[in-house]
């Protein structure tokens, strides 16, 4: 059975999310734990059971000296999940002690395929994205919307690719890029460079945006795969990363 610790061997990690971003973990878990009666006890979450047998007890996982900040994180999570609806506290004097439920919201929103998300999203270091982006964007993708995710990536390397090349609010999409990075003509093209590779790279842009950035623009395109996604706005964040070696200095 998963634990918090299994999860996020150290308290850094752990400590890098927000309560929205750690719900639907902390769903997952508090389901694994339930009692009878479908209680679950929140202080029971960040422990582990050490020692078998009737030596078997139950600790907190991580270094002490980090225990005030880690609780703290646990229990503004939880106090989001009672507050937006997903749990509440168990009947009678149960609820009175500290024991709480899932609601109906609560046992939706803690499904599987949301933990698995999570997971896969823990697996992608938020650090290889561009500074830019790297908030907005993984916060995105570990709640799992991943449209939201990859438009905002996208639309940040529109934004940048104006704001570098000097060109006006009205210019957007791949005729930006193409007279952005125009081989022959465009500000942001290196002209040390091969005009097959200004070129290229001219393609580059305009096909990310063209592909990437326009029809989350125009429609509502289904992302369901979070490596998909995840692979998108790694796109993006190369190419934020060639603007800003071809941004002119100031």
């Amino acid at each position: 059975m998963d634990t918090l610790f299994s999860l996020f061997p150290t308290p850094e990690l752990l400590l890098e999310l927000t309560p929205d971003e750690l719900a639907p973990i902390l769903l997952q878990l508090a389901k694994a734990r339930r009692q009878s009666g479908n209680m679950f006890w929140p202080a029971s979450v960040p422990q582990v059971t050490v020692g078998t047998g009737m030596a078997a007890a139950n600790e907190y996982g991580y270094p002490y000296h980090t225990k005030s900040r880690v609780e703290a994180l646990l229990n503004e999570t939880w106090a989001y999940l009672s507050r937006e609806g997903y749990i509440m506290p168990a009947p009678d004097t149960n609820g009175r002690n500290g024991w709480m439920v899932l609601t109906s919201d609560g046992e939706s929103v803690g499904s599987k395929e949301d933990f698995d998300r999570i997971r896969a999203a823990r697996q992608f270091p938020k650090s290889l994205l561009h500074p830019s982006i790297a908030k907005k964007v993984y916060s995105a993708l570990m709640r799992g919307e991943l449209d939201e995710a990859v438009f905002a990536a996208f639309k940040a390397v529109e934004v940048a690719v104006r704001e570098a090349g000097g060109y006006k609010p009205t210019d957007i999409g791949v005729p930006l890029m193409r007279k952005a990075f125009d081989a022959k003509s465009g500000p942001l093209a290196d002209q040390s460079h091969p005009e097959a590779e200004r070129e290229a790279l001219c393609h580059l842009f305009a096909g990310a945006i063209g592909s990437y950035k326009n029809p989350h623009s125009h429609r509502t395109v289904a992302l369901s795969d979070p490596r998909e996604a995840q692979e998108q706005v790694l796109l993006a964040t190369h190419l934020l990363r060639i603007v800003d070696v071809r941004r002119p200095a100031t």
